[in-house]
């Protein structure tokens, strides 16, 4: 299997329990169902008014494919770069804009950004790196964060910023790899994680244009996501292997 397959299915597995509530409070349930002859399906983002889901399900070949759902439209299959398999991870507020990690013809997995009007597009990675992968999106769609992949290895992998409508930018290290998980939802403040000099583990970060990649706490762990500012972010922590 490929790496988009093996990735969609072990999250499967933490995600099946999850049901999507509609808006508000009242606990009906909205089952999402799956694409045409497909046996499975995973939910990983949600536009701001609930609307809009976005995720990856299998279809009649069993290959795991991005999609996007609404109430009238079902569960839409947005197609690969070429390649075999995609997943949808992150939607934009109002819905329009998706993106997430798809297949290209040479079987490499590469970042996308999804609208109705452009279709799935590629939107490139660090130079010379041949695979990346695309976690979050602002609010309004025009900030994307997620890795860089030289030798398509998260060894190496660096933690980038994709601008619509400039150049892939990567934040920097705080050792040896980096990795961007989360982006406050107006995209000035991104979150993950990366393995600090002298730890050799992955410390939790939290980036702006002013300070650049900063270390947050003493402990091991991962932030994957920010509120509005970054005044408030979330992940985890492994307090038995802090430095």
């Amino acid at each position: 299997q490929n790496g988009v397959a093996r990735f969609a299915r072990v999250w499967s597995v933490v995600s099946a329990s999850l049901l999507l509530a509609t808006a508000g409070w009242s606990q009906s349930l909205t089952w999402l169902g799956t694409l045409p002859g497909g046996t499975w399906s995973v939910a990983y983002g949600v536009s701001a008014d609930g609307s809009v889901v976005v995720g990856g399900a299998t279809n009649a070949d069993n290959q795991t494919r991005a999609f996007r759902w609404t109430q009238a439209t079902g569960m839409q299959d947005l197609g690969t770069l070429g390649g075999r398999e995609s997943v949808a991870h992150a939607v934009s507020a109002d819905g329009s804009v998706v993106v997430g990690v798809a297949e290209n013809a040479a079987g490499r997995r590469r970042p996308f950004r999804w609208t109705r009007v452009t279709g799935m597009v590629d939107i490139g990675t660090l130079p010379g790196d041949p695979c990346a992968e695309v976690w979050d999106i602002s609010d309004d769609g025009s900030v994307i964060v997620g890795t860089s992949l030289p030798d398509c290895n998260l060894y190496y992998a660096k933690a980038v910023r994709w601008v619509v409508g400039g150049t892939v930018e990567y934040l920097g290290t705080l050792g040896l790899n980096s990795r961007s998980y989360g982006v406050s939802p107006e995209g000035s403040v991104v979150v993950g994680a990366s393995v600090a000099t002298g730890v050799w583990v992955a410390m939790p970060f939290r980036w702006t244009r002013g300070t650049g990649m900063q270390q947050i706490g003493r402990y091991r762990g991962e932030f994957w996501d920010a509120s509005v500012n970054g005044s408030v972010l979330v992940g985890w922590a492994n307090y038995n292997n802090g430095p």
